[in-house]
């Protein structure tokens, strides 16, 4: 029985917690003092903006010209290509800018060209790439798919891969130096 008093115990709580809830559903909390939400710019007397809604006649005002008796409407800024922070370069390093323990500026060596890859490799590649581009102008184009397109372009891409496979070399450079892999003594 015991238990079931804490139940009904705990029910009534959460019922009471909950009506809270409910009644209190709608405002808002107050700020606690000291508490700024926005900066100092940005502040505006409560009393100013809830007292002066737009109405028709402000908008009557506003398009008839008047515009001296209205607030500001705001602003916003716009970049312009070339303008803004970005515009800024530094000047040319002097050797006054550098110190003992700065060692100078780092120019990083050219890198080696690339290799020369041999006429197979290359006739590899152009049939990897180029027999699924043909199957794709065939179609885009409209031309009768005939068996000797489709045998040039499956082919092609299947041979040309092949090729590549087989060239791959395994990675292991190493191999003859090492032949049963184990320690050098």
């Amino acid at each position: 029985m015991a238990e079931r008093d804490g139940r009904e115990a705990d029910a009534r709580d959460d019922d009471a917690a909950f009506a809270e809830i409910v009644a209190a559903y709608g405002e808002e909390p107050e700020d606690p003092p000291g508490a700024q939400p926005w900066p100092e710019a940005e502040n505006l007397p409560a009393e100013a903006s809830d007292a002066e809604p737009n109405t028709a006649e402000k908008s009557d005002k506003f398009v008839k010209g008047d515009r001296a008796s209205d607030a500001p409407a705001g602003s916003f800024v716009v970049f312009a290509p070339g303008v803004g922070p970005r515009d800024w370069e530094p000047g040319e390093p002097s050797e006054d800018d550098f110190d003992a323990s700065d060692e100078g500026h780092f120019v990083p060596p050219e890198p080696p060209p690339l290799p020369h890859a041999d006429t197979t490799a290359r006739f590899a590649w152009l049939a990897v790439l180029g027999g699924p581009l043909l199957l794709l102008l065939v179609v885009l184009l409209g031309i009768e798919m005939t068996w000797w397109l489709t045998t040039l372009g499956v082919g092609g891409f299947l041979g040309g891969f092949a090729t590549l496979v087989m060239r791959m070399k395994d990675g292991d450079e190493d191999e003859d130096d090492d032949p049963g892999r184990g320690a050098v003594v």
